[in-house]
């Protein structure tokens, strides 16, 4: 106990220090505040803090060592797209969000338009079948539709065979992108006749 209560003292006049030369710091200062606080109120964690070192510097500080070692360098800002060359697992990646946010955000807006609009579904649908579109324009929207749904599918599976661990070897990457390609080439164009 007594230990306990001298470690106490020892904090309370550490602090004391640190606040009589002004504290350059702010970091370290929140983090005495809040030893100072866990121990008054539970002795029994001393050991969570025991070992704690103050930082050195500032995340300020830090920072500008950074950008001079940056600029002194002439290093580029990462990632710049710039320096990158296009790959297909690139395009398949950044497609994948895309189409993951697409999809998203429409059944929002349909669910959305579904619970405002005053008629129900039927009747748009026959609306639509009214103003006589073409059926190349029918088709071109049913594929612009199955499109975004058969990539997101397909390359969705192809993350879950990563998740297992297996095609990570880049010919194997490659290959599985072409692979997505395909099928939802394919399976965009089925869904499209039906």
């Amino acid at each position: 106990m007594t230990v306990a209560c001298d470690h106490v003292c020892n904090i309370r006049l550490r602090h004391v220090r640190l606040r009589t030369l002004k504290l350059k710091n702010m970091a370290l200062l929140l983090r005495t505040v809040a030893r100072q606080g866990l121990c008054s109120s539970r002795s029994q964690f001393g050991i969570l803090y025991r070992h704690a070192v103050p930082m050195g510097t500032s995340a300020k500080e830090e920072m500008n060592k950074f950008w001079t070692k940056n600029t002194r360098l002439n290093r580029p800002v990462s990632p710049h797209i710039s320096i990158y060359q296009w790959s297909v697992p690139m395009l398949l990646s950044i497609s994948h969000r895309g189409t993951g946010v697409g999809l998203s955000s429409g059944i929002s807006a349909f669910a959305l338009a579904a619970l405002v609009l005053p008629e129900s579904y039927p009747y748009y649908l026959d609306l639509i079948h009214s103003m006589s579109f073409g059926p190349q324009f029918l088709a071109f929207c049913k594929f612009a539709l199955a499109f975004p749904v058969a990539f997101h599918t397909f390359n969705g599976v192809r993350h879950l065979i990563w998740d297992v661990g297996k095609g990570f070897k880049i010919p194997e990457v490659y290959r599985s992108g072409y692979v997505v390609i395909a099928l939802t080439v394919l399976a965009s164009i089925g869904l499209a006749a039906m």
